[in-house]
């Protein structure tokens, strides 16, 4: 009889260990959630300080451009992640929805973004175009000539 108790606990101690090696593949993976949520923190934070973080700044779009591209990224794997752990790492489904409607938020703020940078690069080379055109491809001197050009030095000597 102490045979058989002598197995049965061998193998309730190996199904023990072959069942916590799961757990802890899953509770590392439940902290992955910290990496993604601090990088998204600190993308927000660009983000207000692109807005002078509160003051009334004019926003370059190209530089919202590229830190929504980022809080984008960061954002469906977020989503991603959610959907696999959810219910493992015991996500309140209160903080999944709102995370997910940021996500969607920031997607279509990443859209007005790019295209309002887009246009910003559109209206600037057209405006170089004009320039070039009204210079006649000459250059941009005053009467129509290439402009200053080389040196001049001053006489040696008293004046």
């Amino acid at each position: 009889m102490t045979h058989i108790r002598s197995h049965l606990t061998a193998a309730f101690a190996a199904a023990g260990i072959f069942m916590a090696v799961p757990a802890f593949a899953q509770s590392s993976n439940c902290q992955d959630a910290q990496k993604f949520l601090a990088e998204r923190q600190g993308l927000i934070q660009q983000i207000n300080k692109l807005g002078g973080d509160g003051k009334q700044k004019k926003i370059d779009p190209r530089a919202a451009c590229g830190v929504f591209t980022k809080l984008v990224n960061n954002g469906e794997t977020g989503v991603k992640w959610l959907t696999a752990n959810k219910d493992w790492c015991q996500v309140p489904d209160q903080f999944a929805q709102s995370f997910t409607e940021d996500h969607k938020r920031a997607q279509n703020m990443k859209g007005q973004a790019c295209t309002a940078a887009a246009k910003v690069a559109e209206m600037e080379k057209k405006a170089k175009q004009a320039q070039q055109q009204q210079q006649g491809g000459k250059g941009g001197g005053l009467l129509g000539g290439g402009g200053l050009t080389g040196t001049y030095s001053m006489p040696k000597g008293a004046l």
